[in-house]
């Protein structure tokens, strides 16, 4: 593994000339801040060795650099799913690479779907805390000391500080957002109304099929995490419609223009 990582970080540092920091995890639909960067320079997934394939729609499949109000920047247009077949570890290489790019602040927004009935689709929710229900994490397996420990904290999984600092500048420039859990689980299918009515019970505020296992590693390496969640419509049992992958990408674009403000802005606040 950490051979395969080190393989990739060289690839990568031969075709770009960025040095960032702060790397940025695009979620379905959420794209659009990539119209934000300037001086892009892009490699696409399927050419960088060891790298896996995005099958998802609403993910581009593409590593982007530049800036974003004069401050550099990596960002993954397309994540990685367990349940299109990855293992674990292929799901989170992405974070191992960006850590040995030199990514220390990792920012990371997912389109999901609302368990709190205060939300409603459009909302952006901020991400204080995860609950695991995937039934595995990406950490399971001989731990390589080279990347972290082996029994990782999690108290913090979102940094405080971050958190702290994107709600003040969310306030700043006028964007709406909301507070709470995330839970993951492994889809692909929605979850049922009696599934909702357990995780409603448990404290979970909004409920997706990524960015835990993203967290999970990150958090293991060392790096500074911020969660930004995007409600793309209420879960099964709320909502009274059927749920449709392409409702949750067309409603990830239409709110898309208030994540992105708030992301460019707490970017630059970063420098």
């Amino acid at each position: 593994m950490y051979e395969r990582v080190m393989e990739t970080k060289e690839y990568i540092l031969n075709q770009v000339t960025y040095r960032p920091k702060i790397g940025v995890i695009l979620g379905s639909g959420l794209g659009d801040l990539v119209d934000l960067v300037e001086n892009k320079q892009t490699i696409k997934y399927e050419e960088i060795p060891h790298f896996p394939q995005s099958t998802v729609e609403g993910h581009a499949g593409q590593l982007v650099f530049g800036t974003i109000k004069g401050v550099e920047v990596m960002l993954m247009q397309g994540r990685f799913h367990y349940y299109e077949g990855y293992t674990m570890k292929e799901v989170t290489y992405p974070v191992y690479v960006m850590k040995q790019l030199g990514i220390e602040n990792m920012i990371v927004t997912n389109a999901c779907g609302g368990i709190n009935t205060d939300f409603e689709p459009g909302t952006l929710m901020l991400i204080d805390d995860f609950i695991n229900l995937m039934g595995t994490n990406p950490l399971i397996g001989l731990n390589d000391e080279r990347f972290g420990p082996r029994f990782p904290d999690m108290s913090e999984p979102y940094s405080l500080e971050l958190m702290e600092n994107a709600k003040k500048l969310a306030d700043e420039i006028g964007v709406a957002y909301k507070q709470g859990v995330y839970a993951a689980c492994t889809g692909p299918y929605y979850e049922t109304a009696a599934e909702i009515r357990s995780y409603a019970r448990m404290g979970i505020d909004a409920i997706g099929m990524s960015t835990v296992p993203e967290t999970i590693v990150a958090n293991y390496l060392g790096m500074k995490v911020l969660g930004i969640s995007c409600i793309t419509n209420m879960a099964t049992g709320i909502q009274e419609c059927k749920h449709s992958h392409q409702r949750v990408v067309e409603t990830a674009q239409k709110a898309s223009a208030n994540l992105c403000k708030w992301v460019a802005r707490v970017i630059e606040g970063m420098k």
